[in-house]
């Protein structure tokens, strides 16, 4: 990816839309089978990890569904904890939830829980429409989870969770992008300690 000159468009932007573009032209077979697989690569994950307090979010644009992985991992013990995003006026936090939960429509017209009870998570599942293998990945432009990444203390252990086809040669990272730990496909763990 070349970076951008004062006539061309933002190549983050049109490497977003055209990846986003082919995510959500996914048929419905090969959707589910993806996330049928991502769902076992990420249970043996948390698995090795034990976190208590696991962060996520609500399926957009194509985005791979982790509902169901989430339900299924907060269902194998006590004392597990899931969370939403919920933008606010100091950027993000976590609000507790659970398949059961009432949702309303938050920033975006993505859900949150109604009832907002601010957890603070120990490892967050985060969306990438794109990734490189230096497990930098490219959001929706908003920063989000760069800064409350950088505010947060201690940090969360983060899992970037796409399609394959989300991977790109170089991201060019930018001064403010933080790197995932792990990045998780449908292929495996493909970024991180034991890729």
């Amino acid at each position: 990816m070349s970076p951008s000159t004062p006539d061309a468009p933002n190549p983050r932007k049109v490497l977003r839309e055209r990846l986003i573009a082919a995510r959500c032209a996914l048929d419905v077979q090969r959707r589910e089978q993806f996330t049928a697989a991502i769902a076992q690569h990420l249970s043996a994950l948390l698995a090795r990890q034990a976190p208590t307090v696991v962060g996520f979010c609500w399926p957009y644009r194509g985005e791979v569904d982790l509902r169901a992985a989430v339900a299924a991992w907060l269902a194998g013990g006590p004392g597990r904890v899931a969370a939403l995003p919920v933008v606010d006026e100091a950027g993000m936090h976590f609000s507790a939830w659970a398949p059961d939960t009432v949702m309303t429509a938050g920033r975006y017209d993505i859900p949150v829980p109604a009832e907002d009870r601010a957890v603070q998570p120990d490892l967050l599942l985060v969306p990438v429409n794109a990734f490189d293998a230096r497990g930098y990945r490219l959001g929706y432009g908003g920063g989000y989870f760069d800064r409350s990444l950088a505010r947060w203390l201690p940090r969360p252990v983060t899992v970037g969770v796409g399609f394959s086809l989300a991977a790109v040669e170089d991201l060019l990272a930018e001064a403010h992008d933080i790197p995932m730990d792990w990045i998780v496909t449908e292929n495996g763990v493909v970024v991180g300690p034991q890729a």
